[in-house]
């Protein structure tokens, strides 16, 4: 699948600032392609080399590849990429939305996990082989099944570090799901502090994906939109250790941004240590098709 990349030099339109509150701004690139599979991103999870990913778009496919950078370290374009349908747990491909809203994705060791709307849930496919497999199993999600929108639920899936407060764990939060408090729906999947928790919410914002920092700390990233006041974005961090069964969560903004920055509908968030230590982040844009959207990639450096 050969992939066209045209960069991204500035994150605001008509300006050459490079910090944005708490990041700075690397380069991005907007992407398109001749083939129709692809598009459509909700989530994307880099390999340990940081070049090489595993996406998940939001018609049930499959999405790898790796990024390719300029001699000056920033991003230039996609190499080796390939879209695969996804298997659901009878074995089918070409699934029907409903069934196979795939909008989160996690790696840890030897399993890629998926996070899915509609029919609620997160299946553990194989790695290597989830783009040929059926889930191998489905984790419990904790959350009450009542309170969940059809198209309001689960957003993402994240796995947290394993020398931190929740040991390896992975951690999902709802979309546009609350609880009886009004607080997103969240929970801690697995290990020593399983069970379910709130997230305040940051109308008019709604959770797209999330990923942790080294030291345990869990980034959101939310999105908003209205026909008045357009796209929105910010990236929110929770400390990791105020995150236990019962517990409230929030955290400081660490980026905003509305459509007078190279922004669109931003979905997926993963966090990439480079070589040096330096933490960046890598975003992501759902074009949904649309000749009237994006496939953005953006990448940020996390300032001390």
């Amino acid at each position: 699948m050969t992939i066209f990349s045209s960069k991204i030099e500035t994150f605001r339109f008509g300006s050459d600032q490079r910090v944005f509150g708490k990041l700075q701004f690397i380069g991005g690139l907007d992407l398109t392609s001749n083939n129709a599979l692809f598009g459509a991103f909700s989530s994307i999870r880099f390999r340990p080399d940081g070049a090489h990913f595993v996406g998940v778009l939001d018609t049930a496919h499959w999405l790898e590849g790796r990024i390719e950078r300029d001699p000056s370290g920033r991003l230039s374009g996609l190499a080796d990429v390939t879209v695969t349908s996804m298997k659901d747990r009878q074995g089918r491909t070409e699934s029907a939305k409903a069934r196979m809203d795939s909008e989160g994705v996690a790696l840890r060791d030897g399993q890629v996990l998926v996070s899915f709307e509609g029919d609620a849930r997160v299946d553990v496919y194989p790695d290597p082989g989830f783009t040929q497999s059926r889930p191998l199993k489905t984790l419990p999600i904790l959350l009450p099944r009542d309170r969940l929108k059809r198209n309001r639920s689960l957003e993402m899936v994240a796995v947290s570090p394993q020398d931190s407060p929740l040991a390896g764990a992975p951690v999902i939060v709802a979309e546009l799901s609350f609880d009886k408090d009004d607080h997103l729906l969240a929970a801690v999947l697995e290990g020593p502090r399983k069970g379910v928790f709130g997230v305040v919410q940051k109308d008019p914002f709604a959770v797209t994906d999330g990923a942790f920092l080294p030291n345990g700390d869990l980034l959101l990233l939310e999105r908003r939109f209205s026909f008045a006041a357009g796209l929105g974005m910010e990236i929110r961090r929770i400390k990791g250790d105020d995150i236990r069964p019962g517990a409230v969560v929030d955290g400081e903004v660490l980026i905003s941004a509305d459509l007078g920055y190279q922004i669109d509908n931003m979905e997926g968030l993963d966090v990439v240590v480079q070589p040096d230590g330096d933490i960046h982040l890598i975003l992501v844009s759902d074009d949904n098709h649309s000749i009237l959207e994006r496939s953005l990639m953006l990448e940020f450096k996390l300032l001390p």
